[in-house]
């Protein structure tokens, strides 16, 4: 029997698509009219286009282990509520973005919702099934849009939201690169100078037959005690990041106290718990402007914080919301909100503004990163090279010092 992908409007206006059989399209049109709706078009279902749909690309052997990441979730969103805003049916809409994806995980599960959905599953609940693709903010914005008929502006808030996200954390690795960057490279310099350079030194002092300065002799120690025991030492190092690892993803108590840990960091403290406040804000705003509930608007903002500590406040709020207390109130309670953001909030919930004051707290809070970013790049880089010449000197000054003295050491 044919297939069809028909299009309607139901009693509401809302408009519909389903794919339906039916010997005819006489026969179609009754059977569509039957279920309450207006008919407007149907296509039939070739073949070709049903084993295309079918035919969901395999699992390549690193599909497994790709990353869906902020910005592949932007361009997806972007380009599925572009075409439905220009009225692409959203089956063909999604095989597009699915043939388009360059990341094959979010691909491959999009093809995977394409068939779901030509089956007669709603979009929301077709992504629903993929939860370790498709976040809870995306399926929830959705899903609201469906309810509402404004998919396509949905799916654009989605995109807008997981673009300045992207932008957040991008701001948040460049701070944090550079000093690292310069750490490893210092550690792989010191080392190379103690384990190759050193001993040649030491080896034409301990003719001299006479006392090291101090500062020599401690180097030559460490230099005697890293080439001796140099694969205990990578082993430690490699053992101890394994064990860090292991510790911060199965043990929250440990993971907490890290993250509280972060919060306290002279320089670096500041910068996380303002990148979490814009998270916050950027996520309520979005959710709670496309009609999702607060309560569940709470819930989901807590876990994109990505600091336990702020997670656990955000947790507290939605439990004292959802009981009653004013949002502003419960997030003064737990005393990890700054003043500015339970004022704006306190205002935005009297004037009933809560979605604008939210957006304005997220704008503030992503302008503050991005300075503070750019003050932290610019103090820590010549602290970095100074810290950096220190060391590197005052091991070169070790190394010579008893050539400073050579007439003493010959005599």
């Amino acid at each position: 029997m044919p297939r069809y992908k028909v299009r309607a409007y139901t009693e509401g206006g809302e408009l519909i698509e389903d794919v339906m059989e039916a010997p005819s399209v006489n026969d179609l049109v009754e059977k569509v009219r039957e279920k309450g709706y207006h008919f407007i078009n149907a296509e039939e279902i070739s073949e070709a286009k049903e084993v295309k749909r079918e035919a969901v690309p395999k699992k390549g052997r690193l599909t497994f282990l790709q990353r869906v990441g902020d910005r592949d979730l932007s361009l997806f969103c972007r380009q599925l509520g572009a075409m439905v805003n220009a009225g692409v049916g959203i089956i063909d809409a999604l095989d597009i973005v699915a043939d388009q994806m360059p990341n094959k995980k979010l691909a491959r599960a999009t093809a995977e919702v394409s068939r779901d959905v030509s089956e007669g599953m709603s979009l929301s609940s077709a992504m629903t099934k993929r939860k370790d693709v498709f976040p809870e903010l995306v399926i929830n914005l959705v899903s609201v849009g469906e309810e509402t008929g404004e998919l396509d502006t949905a799916l654009m808030r989605a995109s807008e939201y997981y673009e300045k996200i992207a932008m957040i954390k991008s701001k948040i690795k460049s701070a944090s690169f550079y000093p690292t960057f310069v750490l490893v490279i210092a550690t792989v310099i010191v080392t190379g100078i103690l384990y190759f350079l050193v001993p040649t030194f030491a080896e034409i002092y301990e003719g001299f037959g006479a006392s090291l300065p101090l500062p020599t002799q401690v180097l030559i120690n460490i230099s005697n005690a890293l080439r001796e025991n140099i694969l205990f030492f990578v082993l430690f190092v490699v053992a101890f990041v394994f064990a860090f690892r292991y510790a911060y993803t199965r043990s929250y108590a440990f993971k907490k106290s890290v993250h509280r840990l972060m919060l306290r960091l002279p320089l670096f403290g500041d910068l996380v718990a303002k990148s979490a406040m814009a998270k916050f804000s950027r996520t309520m705003a979005t959710l709670f402007a496309s009609g999702v509930s607060i309560e569940r608007a709470l819930e989901i903002a807590g876990k994109v914080t990505g600091n336990v500590i702020i997670r656990e406040a955000v947790d507290k709020v939605q439990k004292e919301v959802t009981e009653g207390q004013t949002m502003w109130s419960s997030m003064e309670k737990t005393g990890q909100f700054p003043k500015l953001v339970v004022a704006m909030v306190k205002v935005g919930e009297e004037t009933g503004r809560l979605d604008e004051m939210l957006d304005t707290i997220a704008r503030f809070y992503e302008d503050e990163v991005d300075r503070t970013v750019e003050g932290l790049i610019t103090l820590i880089e010549p602290m970095l090279i100074v810290i950096l010449g220190i060391i590197v000197g005052g091991i070169l000054i070790a190394l010579y010092l008893p050539i400073f003295k050579l007439g003493e050491l010959i005599k």
